[in-house]
């Protein structure tokens, strides 16, 4: 089913940021003999932040959807999308999700394409398995998260893309996860459980302006992909949900994440390139990030991880302005024997703890391999990794870093940090084993083997001055006008 022309309608401007607008005038139908119909066209109009912008746009009731929250939708998304496809060369698209509760499965997205989300816009992933179609472990890890063999694809999914925006004006896509989550902890999963968005192999991604809740594992996962803009996004979870990370960047380059608010079960943010011999085979780092502007509270994981898969190489990430709220740790690196690859030009500033078990934790013995076949002389290299300007209150232990036997951690530097300990801290702040490095002005005093540099040095650990290249994309206000009913 095709949608009307009245619906295609594109404006662009250049800004750094804008408002989402929306203007909505309801136009009563008459019937011939004058009573009122039943039906009503609504007209809609709002404004909203993109990398690019479209000139066609459809509604997804123009493809038969129905936000009842009981029909399946998935047919109705497939279809537009495909529909929409055939203009990938001639301006781009955009599917408008009106004010509903969408029941959906899965559904893949195309190139030169955005996908929005009105604010009173729920999207409901299905509870049928049927609609979640299995498709192959992911090569770097040579085997799904959860189970061996396959995994459900995500309920957002795109592979090979060009030029693609997930946003909204802070409309909602609900995973739906206890049923999940209960299979996990039963052992009953067939197959590794399903994102809510996965973007594979593509190149100018944006995923903005959305709530994300309850998703059946991880929620946002782009991963072998380059120039990724991740905004203003609210995930949250139950805090005991089993491994629902929040934003998992694995094998990208050029990615930018900020202004979000993340409530999870696991890791807010999770870096990632890869498994054992699996990872290291394929050979893609995770590189030129940047975090800024984050908050998190997840009581038994960590703000930012580096791992435990990295056994394609993380480097090069940039993390700044973050608020740590009753979470495990602040930063933590996690790897073991037979990983491989490195964590390297690790740099992060200007972050406040509240009520954390760790401020830092770094682990050489993380476990958890992909079978059996890994290679114990594969070592990981971790070298400077550099934490300054922080403060942190009622923390039960500084720090536990722990390196690998004969193979330590090097190049770690701690400066001006102050971290508060609660009244039930551990007697030794400090556990450190297998590393090397430096501090200034940090209290309480580390270990010896972060030796203090004196006053002189405290602007040791210096942040990066120089501009990645994902900072220097600009968004565009564009603009939506059509109908729906």
């Amino acid at each position: 089913m095709e949608p009307s022309k009245s619906l295609r309608t594109a404006t662009t401007r250049k800004i750094r940021v804008v408002g989402v607008v929306s203007v909505v005038v309801v136009l009563v139908l008459l019937s011939a003999n004058g009573a009122e119909s039943r039906k009503q066209w609504v007209f809609d109009y709002f404004e909203y932040s993109a990398i690019n912008c479209r000139a066609h746009s459809a509604s997804l009731t123009d493809f038969g959807g129905v936000g009842d929250g009981i029909t399946s939708n998935t047919k109705a998304f497939q279809a537009a999308i495909d529909h929409l496809s055939q203009f990938a060369s001639d301006g781009g698209s955009q599917l408008f999700v009106p004010p509903g509760r969408w029941l959906t499965g899965s559904f893949n997205l195309t190139s030169h394409f955005t996908l929005y989300l009105h604010k009173d816009a729920v999207l409901l992933a299905s509870q049928d398995e049927k609609e979640w179609p299995v498709i192959d472990p992911l090569p770097s890890y040579g085997r799904g998260r959860d189970t061996q063999g396959g995994r459900y694809i995500s309920l957002i999914f795109g592979t090979n893309l060009t030029d693609v925006v997930i946003t909204g004006d802070n409309g909602t896509i609900d995973g739906q996860g206890a049923l999940w989550w209960t299979k996990f902890h039963k052992g009953e999963l067939k197959y590794t459980r399903p994102y809510l968005i996965e973007i594979m192999y593509s190149d100018n991604v944006q995923i903005s302006s959305l709530t994300l809740r309850d998703s059946p594992s991880w929620n946002v996962h782009p991963v072998y992909s380059s120039n990724v803009l991740i905004q203003g996004l609210t995930i949250t979870a139950p805090v005991t949900s089993p491994n629902t990370d929040g934003i998992n960047p694995d094998s990208c380059t050029n990615t930018r994440i900020e202004d979000c608010y993340i409530v999870s079960g696991d890791d807010c943010i999770a870096v990632k390139s890869g498994w054992d011999e699996y990872g290291i085979a394929f050979g893609m780092p995770t590189k030129q990030l940047v975090i800024r502007r984050l908050t998190c509270i997840s009581p038994f994981s960590a703000t930012i991880a580096l791992g435990s898969e990295m056994s394609g190489g993380i480097e090069d990430v940039r993390a700044e302005d973050i608020l740590a709220i009753n979470t495990e740790s602040g930063v933590r690196i996690k790897t073991a024997v037979g990983r491989g690859g490195y964590v390297k030009d690790i740099y992060v500033r200007s972050m406040t703890m509240k009520t954390m078990k760790w401020a830092f934790w770094m682990t050489g013995n993380y476990g958890s391999h992909a079978d059996n076949n890994y290679d114990p002389n594969a070592l990981p290299v971790i070298q400077g990794i550099n934490y300054r300007d922080m403060v942190a209150e009622n923390v039960t232990m500084a720090a536990r870093l722990e390196g690998i036997a004969g193979y330590p951690f090097t190049g770690i530097c701690i400066s001006n940090v102050t971290i508060g300990l609660a009244k039930k801290a551990k007697k030794v702040p400090w556990t450190c084993t297998d590393i090397a490095g430096i501090s200034s002005g940090v209290v309480p005093q580390p270990c010896d083997l972060l030796p203090d540099q004196g006053p002189e040095k405290s602007v040791a650990c210096n942040f990066p001055t120089d501009s990645l290249p994902i900072d220097t994309v600009e968004v565009q206000s564009c603009s939506y006008w059509g109908k729906y009913l």
